[in-house]
């Protein structure tokens, strides 16, 4: 089958290679010196060094091109960061789509709005559309390591497409219409994840490690209900499997975000470093907002937040969770 893949960071890059074996794949970016370089050299070494890329993958700047080649019959994925896919989703109207699918994590920070959401705005009701979320770093999926993926959408039809193309080899995918329970899990793993790189930055333990992953699994659960998901869809792999991994994979950005706020390091120098997007750092103020509009108790993603824009220090978000008062564990 036909696959275009919009956005050539490395998550684009990585499935490119993970799905370039059974299917042409083409994988557009926005840097016409970037896709050139990788389409010549066989390697996108600005966004995924070290993995060559297979000869079913083209790379390209031409958006129109790249469109074109899902078309008549294909899938087309978006691998922009969430900041993106807004105005992507504008430069791909007018186009002929079949459907769209898309990687992407968070919520909109000037909207709160969840990536369905603004996919609908933008591109309206009429497009099958979905998301494809779970536990996965890019550079291991290149590698070819085993993988276990959901796609959510409210269109069986297109659910079925991306478990016929996207499942095989070493990546396993399941299918779910909760939409918004799969985005929600996606968006505040990433908030505990800088958390849990503080608490371990700071040298806590594992036991901290291990109390916090689990009672801010509680605070996705109560959000995402909330606006709307389902519970159980909190305990799969779109909720505990990914906000596991991202807690503890040494590969998290997010993380390492915490990591760098425990050593002392200012959140800028930190974003410098990393060289690449940190959704947890984007979405924790819209998380905060949603809480309080909505009257729900999320300490974690509180504290993350004000140590990252209020001022706060890593030691104060240890103290200010260590300092509240005990209560039922279900509460």
């Amino acid at each position: 089958m036909n696959i275009t893949i919009l956005g050539a960071g490395a998550w684009g890059t990585a499935l490119a290679i993970a799905l370039a074996d059974r299917h042409s794949v083409v994988l557009w970016g926005r840097d016409a010196d970037v896709m050139q370089k990788a389409q010549e050299h066989r390697e996108n070494t600005a966004y995924l060094p070290g993995f060559p890329l297979p000869d079913a993958v083209s790379m390209t700047a031409d958006f129109d091109a790249a469109v074109a080649h899902v078309e008549s019959d294909g899938l087309l994925l978006v691998a922009t960061s969430l900041s993106g896919l807004r105005p992507l989703a504008a430069q791909l109207k007018g186009h002929k789509i079949p459907n769209i699918v898309w990687l992407c994590k968070g919520f909109e920070e000037q909207t709160h709005l969840l990536p369905h959401q603004v996919v609908r705005e933008v591109l309206g009701r009429d497009i099958p559309a979905g998301v494809l979320s779970g536990p996965s770093f890019a550079q291991e999926v290149a590698r070819g390591l085993p993988c276990a993926l959901a796609i959510a959408s409210d269109s069986a039809a297109l659910r079925d497409r991306v478990v016929s193309v996207v499942h095989g080899r070493n990546i396993r995918v399941y299918s779910t219409d909760d939409v918004i329970g799969v985005e929600v899990g996606g968006a505040v793993k990433n908030i505990l994840a800088i958390a849990t790189g503080v608490i371990d930055g700071l040298g806590l333990g594992l036991n901290a490690r291990a109390a916090l992953i689990t009672r801010g699994l509680a605070e996705i659960m109560r959000l995402g209900v909330a606006l709307g998901g389902r519970a159980e869809t909190f305990t799969g792999l779109t909720g505990m499997g990914d906000l596991i991994l991202t807690c503890t994979g040494d590969l998290s950005r997010n993380r390492r975000v915490g990591l760098g706020l425990a050593q002392g390091k200012k959140l800028e120098q930190i974003v410098t470093e990393l060289g690449h997007v940190a959704e947890g750092v984007r979405c924790a103020q819209t998380v905060r907002a949603l809480a309080a509009q909505r009257g729900i108790d999320m300490p974690i993603a509180h504290a993350v937040a004000a140590v990252l824009f209020d001022g706060d220090s890593p030691r104060d978000l240890v103290e200010r969770l260590l300092s509240r008062d005990p209560r039922d564990e279900a509460a």
